[in-house]
């Protein structure tokens, strides 16, 4: 096991050095000067603009400035924010507690109602439950979540006034974001359930375990949804990145404080050592994520391991 985690881990070395130079270079092609940003609508003399760059290091060559981001992002040192002033780590640190938990929220939403859904629809295949689980599964993955969001806003805010539009603090404010987000990730794991529990339920050792007079439960829940249940981690484990990710247009809907939010607000201002610190925070984020998942792999399936 040991062995398995520690090349899981170092695979994982290649994959934030790329991640790290795309998010640097890419930036790099943004049109507009980051000296924007620091002076703000002041007018400065070219020798002051010369003393800013050299004092940023916007003078340097782009190799040496991406060494540079690389070395202070290794050491937690994301650089500091041309906007509020404040280190980006600071940032990121104070906004981060309110995105973790609009997407814990949401992940919740889509594993309850996804692998209830996935379930049902794969122990009634064919009837009118598997087509009303997939039709509302269809429905998740059809409808963006800036729609789905304004549309909770209009019913239960405006038309029937149970829930509040906006803001942070509170569990009735969480449920409309966390609903919003959870939905498209609900109907992705309910359609990977199905597929997955049907085809499990297919195999001869689930006859087998049938025919030994298991009650039918234990047969699904013991047996069919264990061996069914990897492909549906892997999708977890994406989704939750994507729930990481989506965040931006949810909180920025229902004018929620969170890193989504602070990353709109570093891009429209053309902040880019914020973008940058938060963009590669939530890309390590995605990669640590799916490093757990890969983990949780060689616990739930043992024969994964040994391959």
């Amino acid at each position: 096991m040991g062995t398995y985690i520690l090349k899981r881990l170092l695979a994982t070395i290649p994959i934030l050095i790329g991640i790290s130079a795309l998010v640097f270079f890419s930036l790099k092609l943004v049109p507009g000067d980051p000296l924007t940003a620091i002076v703000g609508d002041g007018v400065i003399s070219q020798e002051q603009a010369a003393q800013l760059r050299a004092q940023y290091g916007l003078d340097d060559p782009l190799h040496v400035q991406y060494f540079r981001f690389v070395e202070r992002a290794i050491q937690g040192d994301l650089g500091r924010s041309l906007q509020f002033k404040r280190p980006v780590v600071d940032e990121i640190r104070s906004q981060l507690p309110a995105t973790l938990q609009l997407t814990l929220a949401a992940m919740v939403v889509a594993l309850t109602v996804g692998l209830s859904l996935g379930i049902v629809a794969a122990l009634r295949p064919g009837t009118w439950l598997d087509s009303g689980a997939m039709a509302l599964a269809l429905a998740g993955v059809s409808f963006p979540s800036f729609w789905v969001g304004l549309n909770l806003l209009l019913i239960f805010s405006l038309a029937l006034g149970w829930l509040p539009a906006t803001g942070t603090e509170g569990f009735e404010r969480l449920i409309m974001p966390a609903g919003t987000l959870g939905f498209g990730a609900a109907a992705i794991i309910a359609r990977l359930t199905r597929s997955s529990l049907l085809e499990v339920l297919r195999q001869q050792f689930i006859t087998t375990a049938r025919a030994k007079g298991l009650g039918f439960a234990r047969v699904v829940l013991r047996h069919a949804l264990r061996n069914a249940i990897i492909p549906v981690v892997t999708i977890v484990g994406l989704q939750f990145g994507n729930l990481l990710a989506g965040a931006v247009v949810v909180e920025t809907v229902f004018s929620r404080q969170g890193i989504g939010r602070l990353l709109v607000t570093a891009i429209l201002g053309r902040d880019f050592p914020l973008v940058q610190g938060v963009v590669l925070f939530v890309a390590c984020v995605y990669v640590g994520v799916n490093l757990l998942v890969d983990i949780s792999y060689a616990l739930i399936d043992p024969r994964i391991r040994y391959a």
